[in-house]
């Protein structure tokens, strides 16, 4: 519960800096070391305590992993503040999971053992509550926070007008299912964003190639035109 307010609160503190127009290059670093602690120490933590445990002094190596990741990640987006050179296209994705996506992942194991055991599914249950599951899903989640694969930001995200009235029932509708069963919708929610990664890279490869298409066309001579 802790780790979804913290990325509620993620979500907003930027905003908020910017309308209060106070934004400094210390509150994004700051920013960044309350998301090492919140979304890359926390996840390591809990899991370790609900499944990791068990496998003595190695299952300490898959949260150190996520851990370490999850600061590259971090730094790596910090240093990308400064490129000014980022095409316009680009602004609209991150590269690599961001980071409370990534705690969401890692933590899904939990999520799923505590819907299982909610609905009685005893061996789904006892599943999540096995070493494996937990270190495949924190080395998987490493990788995709440091991996370069374009992932869709919506902090720059305009949404057409025909689709604004479905968006606003749609999150209504899955604010309310976060409510009546939190644990389902949040396992769900992590296997949905795994299978809308591929349609994110897909789409930034397209924008990508119109741009430089265009870019082409730009920096070709007119045709009939001098020599």
């Amino acid at each position: 519960v802790a780790l979804l307010i913290a990325a509620c609160i993620d979500g907003l503190d930027g905003r908020i800096a910017r309308l209060l127009r106070g934004t400094s290059r210390f509150g994004a670093e700051f920013d960044s070391l309350s998301d090492f602690l919140c979304f890359g120490v926390a996840p390591g933590f809990v899991l370790y305590l609900w499944a990791l445990r068990d496998a003595g002094r190695y299952g300490y190596l898959p949260c150190i992993m996520f851990t370490v990741c999850m600061a590259l990640r971090l730094a790596r987006f910090n240093a990308s503040l400064d490129d000014t050179d980022k095409p316009k296209y680009a602004s609209n994705f991150f590269t690599g999971v961001p980071a409370p996506a990534g705690a969401g992942l890692a933590m899904f194991p939990l999520f799923l053992g505590l819907e299982a055991r909610k609905l009685g599914w005893d061996g789904v249950y006892a599943m999540t509550r096995l070493p494996l599951l937990p270190a495949l899903t924190l080395s998987g989640t490493a990788f995709l926070l440091v991996s370069t694969i374009p992932v869709w930001s919506f902090k720059n995200f305009k949404v057409p007008s025909a689709y604004v009235l479905p968006l606003m029932l749609g999150t209504g509708a899955y604010a309310a299912i976060l409510v009546a069963d939190p644990w389902g919708a949040l396992a769900a929610a992590g296997v949905i964003y795994v299978a809308l990664l591929p349609l994110s890279r897909r789409s930034f490869h397209k924008l990508k190639k119109e741009a430089q298409d265009l870019q082409a066309e730009d920096d070709a001579p007119e045709a009939g035109g001098p020599a």
